[in-house]
C-alpha cells in the first residue's frame, strides 16, 4: 500500500545574509573603520526569493533503513520535489525558510533512514533539517542535516543525509551500512588535486604555507610537521601549487579552503570575525603603518587611547578601576594564576631549579638565583623549609627562550630568557622573590648564559629598574601565552581530530554527535590564523617580540606536548600545584589553595567529565564494546599515526581499548577545546588592552648603573619604560587584533548548549543527561558568582578589583571576560 508522507525541509537561502564592513568596523576599533572605502556589502537584487525554490528545483528521495534492495542497500524512493513555502512555524529562526513536501512511500520499503538530496538551482543553499510526520507505527523522524547544498554538477557523489538516530558500527541497520560507508568515502576524498570551495573533504597537510618564498628569501620560513622538519600537528589539506622558489611549500592566495560545512556563513555573525582579520590585516594594518606614530612617553598617553576626544578603544578591565594597581607585585604575582595565562607557574621541588636545555648545544644554565637572593625576603622562612611547605614557585620562561634568545635579538630585539621565583604568603597570595634576566655568552653559545639578578625594591631608581625586570618577565610570558598556551595548545592540536573525526567517525556514530559541537568554526579561524595572524609578516610576528621565529619555537616546544596530560588535572599534578587527596573536591587538592583558574576549572572539569562519563557508558556497555568499535579504531590510529604523526611513537597515547579510556580522551579534548580556550582567549584585551600591563615586545636592554639610560631612568622612568616595551603602532595593531579575539559574537554557542536543541540524537536518555549538564553549569556559575564576592579570597580579584569570571559559562555578547563557547570558534 502506497502512502503519502508529509515533510518540512528548513533551509536558508545563499545571501540571506551578506557581510558589512561599516557596521562591523563599528564595534571595534575606530581604526578600523577609518580605512574601509566603498559601499555595504549588500546586493538586494542577489538575494534570491522564495519562489525561487519551487518548480523542478530541489528534489529528495527517501531511503530505506529496514528494506534492502538486491544489493543489500536501503530501497530508494521516488524522486519528489519541494512545493510551497510554511508561514506558520513559530519555531524558526530568522532568515529561516520552511517548505512542505509529500513522498510517496509504499509500507513494504520499511521505515526511512536517510535521503538523497539534489540542488538543479546555480546558487548553493543552507539545508537545516527534514521533518517527516506521522510515519506509521514511528510518529516523527527527524533529519538534522546543517550542510551546504550545491548544485548536483558540482558533486561526484550524491549528497546524503540520515536520521538523528545514533548507532555503534555494528548496529547500524543492515540497508543504511553501505550509504554510511559511502559517505565516509566522499568526505575522506583521495587526496590529490586543488580542493574546491563546495568541496566537503577533509584530508592533512603539514604547515608549509606560512612562508612567501617567492617574494623574496627573508619571507621563506621552516615546515613544520613531517619527516625531517621540525614536529607539528596537521593542518587540514588544501592542495594549492607549490612556490616556484620552494616546491616543498605551498603557494598562498586569497582563497583559503575549508570543508564547506566548516564556513557557517547563513549566519549572520558566524564569519564575522574571520572577516574582521581580513580586514586589519589588509587594510587597517598599512594604515597604522603610514600613520607615522610618534612614541608614548607617559603612561597618560596610553590612557589617552581609551578616554576623552581621540578614544579609539574599550576601557580594558584591567584599569577601569585603578590605572596604576597593575605596578603592584601582589597584581603582577596575582596575574600567573589568574591572568591570561595561568597554565605556566609550578612549583619548585628542589633548589635550584633545574634546567633542560641541552648542555652539549649551550652549555651550563643553571639558575644564579641563590638563597641569599631569596630568604631576606621570605618572613623568616628560609628554602628548604619553603620547598617542603610547597610555599616556592616559579615562572619559568628560560627553557623555551634560551636557545631562540641569540637569534632573536640578531633581528633588532633585546629581549632576555627569563625565571621569576615567588613566595607563597601566609595570605594565599604570591609574592615575587627574584627575577632572573639571561644573555647568550659573548663568546659562544656553548659557554651557556650571563645573568642578572634583580630584586624587589619600592624607591627611587631601584624601584623603577623593579618595574623594567617584571615587564621582561611579562614580554615573555605574552610570547609564550599567545604562541603555546593559546595557538599551539587549543588551536593547532585541536585541528587533527575534527579532520580525523570527519573522516571515520559516522554521523550517526555516538562519539561524532559527542564531539560535534565542539568543532565548531575551528578550522576556519585556524585557516584564517594562517592567512593572517601566524604567517611570515603578519600580525603575531609583527607585534610580538620572537618575529620570524615565532612559529619554529611553537614547534620545538610541541616535541613535548603530552595530550594524556593536557586535561586539568593531570596538568595540575605535573606543575606540582596540585596533589592527589581522595578527601579533597575532584581528588586534587590545591597546593595554592587561592589559585582562581585552578579552583573554577575543576568544578567545569568535573561536569564535563560527569557528562561524558554517563553519555559513553550509554552507548558502550562494557570495555569490549569499546574494543570492537571498527570506527572508533580507525579514527584514533589515523588521528595518532597522521592527524599527531610526528609524535606517533609516543608511550602515552590511549590504546583505546576501555570505556575508562575513550571517557578521558573526550574529556580532555572538550576541556581543550572549550574551557582551556576560553581561558587563555577572552581574558587577552582584559589584560593586555593596557599595554604597559602586558607589552610584547622589548627594544632596549636593561639600563646599566653608571649609564646615560639609567640617569635617563633615574629621571623618567615612564618614558624609558615606554620607549623599553612595544611602541604606539604596534601597540595599537595589537589591541584592535585581541580586541576581536576576546569577543562574543551573537550567535555563539556555550557548554552545555548545541544548535540542534534536543533533535541531536533520537535517545532520550542522552537528552537527559545533557540537560543535567547543563543545569550543572548553571550552580557553578552561581558558586563562581558567590567565590567572587568572598574578600578573603584575595587572588580572584587582587590589586585592579577585577574578579575572575573568565569561566563562568555563559556570556552574552560582545567583549564580557566571561563565557565558555563549545569550541574554539575564535
Amino acid at each position: 500500500m502506497t502512502t503519502s508522507l508529509k515533510g518540512i525541509v528548513v533551509l536558508v537561502q545563499k545571501n540571506s545574509f551578506h557581510f558589512n564592513p561599516h557596521a562591523a568596523a563599528q564595534s571595534f576599533g575606530g581604526f578600523i573603520e577609518t580605512v574601509i572605502d566603498g559601499p555595504d556589502d549588500i546586493d538586494d537584487s542577489a538575494l534570491d526569493t522564495a519562489e525561487s525554490f519551487l518548480g523542478l528545483s530541489v528534489a529528495l528521495r527517501l531511503i530505506s533503513a529496514t528494506r534492502a534492495d538486491g544489493n543489500g542497500q536501503g530501497i530508494v524512493g521516488k524522486q519528489t520535489f519541494l512545493e510551497g513555502v510554511l508561514t506558520s512555524i513559530p519555531t524558526l529562526e530568522d532568515k529561516q525558510a520552511a517548505y512542505s513536501i509529500h513522498f510517496e512511500w509504499d509500507h513494504n520499503m520499511g521505515v526511512p533512514g536517510a535521503f538523497y538530496i539534489e540542488n538543479f538551482k546555480q546558487d548553493e543553499f543552507f539545508l537545516v533539517s527534514l521533518t517527516l510526520e506521522d510515519v506509521p507505527k514511528h510518529g516523527t523522524l527527524n533529519f538534522v542535516c546543517n550542510s551546504w547544498i550545491y548544485s548536483v554538477t558540482k558533486y561526484e557523489t550524491n549528497r546524503i543525509f540520515f536520521t538523528n538516530k545514533t548507532y555503534l558500527p555494528n548496529e547500524i541497520p543492515y540497508p543504511l551500512v553501505y550509504y554510511v560507508h559511502e559517505e565516509l568515502k566522499a568526505l575522506r576524498g583521495y587526496g590529490t588535486g586543488e580542493r574546491k570551495v563546495w568541496e566537503r573533504i577533509y584530508d592533512y597537510d603539514v604547515y608549509n604555507d606560512l612562508g612567501e618564498p617567492d617574494k623574496d628569501a627573508s619571507w621563506a620560513r621552516p615546515i613544520l610537521g613531517g619527516p625531517g622538519s621540525l614536529p607539528y600537528p596537521r593542518r587540514g589539506r588544501t592542495g594549492r601549487k607549490a612556490t616556484e622558489t620552494d616546491p616543498k611549500s605551498e603557494s598562498r592566495t586569497d582563497y583559503f579552503y575549508i570543508p564547506r560545512d566548516e564556513l557557517l556563513g547563513h549566519v549572520e555573525s558566524s564569519d564575522f570575525l574571520v572577516d574582521i582579520f581580513k580586514l586589519v590585516s589588509r587594510n587597517t594594518i598599512p594604515e597604522i603603518r603610514s600613520l607615522d606614530l610618534p612614541e608614548f612617553n607617559t603612561f597618560e598617553d596610553v590612557l589617552s587611547l581609551f578616554y576623552g576626544e581621540s578614544s579609539k578603544f574599550s576601557m580594558p578591565k584591567v584599569i577601569q578601576v585603578d590605572h596604576s594597581a597593575w605596578m603592584t607585585d601582589e597584581e603582577f604575582a596575582r596575574e600567573m594564576i589568574a591572568g591570561v595565562n595561568p597554565m605556566v607557574i609550578r612549583k619548585i621541588s628542589e633548589f635550584p631549579p633545574e634546567s633542560k636545555v641541552d648542555r652539549q648545544l649551550f652549555g651550563d644554565n643553571t639558575t644564579t638565583i641563590t638563597k641569599e637572593h631569596l630568604e631576606p625576603n621570605m618572613d623568616g622562612v628560609n628554602v628548604e623549609q619553603a620547598i617542603q611547605n610547597n610555599r616556592l614557585y616559579i615562572l619559568d620562561h628560560y627553557d623555551s627562550i634560551f636557545p631562540f634568545l641569540r637569534k632573536i635579538n640578531e633581528t633588532g630585539a633585546k629581549a632576555y630568557a627569563s625565571r621569576t621565583i615567588l613566595f607563597l604568603q601566609d595570605d594565599g597570595t604570591l609574592k615575587p622573590l627574584a627575577i632572573e634576566l639571561s644573555l647568550p655568552h659573548p663568546k659562544g653559545d656553548i659557554f651557556g648564559s650571563v645573568s642578572n639578578v634583580y630584586l624587589p625594591a619600592s624607591e627611587g631608581v631601584e624601584a623603577s629598574i623593579w618595574l623594567l625586570a617584571k615587564a621582561y618577565v611579562v614580554v615573555n610570558d605574552a610570547c609564550y601565552h599567545q604562541l603555546i598556551s593559546h595557538w599551539l595548545n587549543t588551536h593547532a592540536v585541536v585541528e587533527p581530530f575534527i579532520i580525523a573525526t570527519n573522516r571515520h567517525l559516522s554521523v550517526v556514530h555516538p562519539i561524532q554527535k559527542l564531539l560535534l559541537p565542539h568543532y565548531r568554526n575551528t578550522m576556519n579561524i585556524n585557516a584564517s590564523a594562517r592567512d593572517t595572524l601566524i604567517s611570515a609578516g603578519g600580525i603575531i610576528e609583527s607585534t610580538y617580540l620572537l618575529g620570524r621565529y615565532t612559529m619554529e619555537m611553537s614547534a620545538v616546544v610541541y616535541k613535548d606536548w603530552v595530550f594524556t596530560e593536557a586535561g586539568l588535572p593531570s596538568d595540575l599534578i605535573k606543575r606540582g600545584v596540585a596533589v592527589e587527596d581522595p578527601s579533597s573536591p575532584h581528588g586534587l587538592r590545591l597546593l595554592i589553595k587561592d589559585y582562581p583558574y585552578a579552583s573554577d576549572g575543576l568544578e567545569i572539569w568535573g561536569a564535563i567529565k560527569s557528562w561524558v562519563e554517563e553519555y559513553v557508558n550509554f552507548y558502550y556497555k562494557s570495555d569490549e564494546t569499546v574494543v570492537h568499535d571498527s570506527q572508533l579504531h580507525a579514527f584514533w590510529k589515523e588521528l595518532v599515526e597522521v592527524g599527531h604523526g610526528d609524535l606517533k611513537h609516543a608511550t602515552w597515547w590511549f590504546k583505546m581499548h576501555t570505556r575508562a579510556e575513550l571517557i578521558e580522551a573526550c574529556t580532555i579534548l572538550i576541556w581543550i577545546a572549550s574551557s582551556l580556550h576560553a581561558s587563555v582567549n577572552f581574558g587577552q584585551y582584559p589584560y593586555g588592552g593596557y599595554i604597559v600591563n602586558r607589552p610584547t615586545k622589548s627594544r632596549r636592554f636593561m639600563p646599566e648603573e653608571g649609564s646615560p639610560e639609567y640617569d635617563e631612568l633615574a629621571k623618567d622612568y615612564e618614558k624609558v619604560y615606554l620607549s623599553t616595551i612595544t611602541p604606539q603602532a604596534e601597540t595599537i595593531w595589537n589591541m584592535t587584533v585581541i580586541e576581536v579575539l576576546s569577543t562574543h559574537v551573537i550567535d555563539e554557542q556555550y557548554l552545555g548548549q548545541r544548535i540542534e536543541g534536543d533533535l541531536w540524537t533520537s535517545d532520550s536518555q542522552p537528552i537527559e543527561a545533557y540537560k543535567r549538564f547543563g543545569t550543572k553549569l548553571a550552580e557553578i556559575e552561581k558558586k563562581l558568582i558567590e567565590k567572587n564576592n568572598d574578600k578573603s579570597l584575595r587572588n580572584r580579584y587582587g590589586p585592579v578589583k577585577m574578579p575572575y569570571t573568565i569561566l563562568y559559562p555563559t556570556s552574552e555578547p560582545g567583549l564580557t571576560f566571561r563565557g565558555i563557547p563549545n569550541s574554539v570558534s575564535i
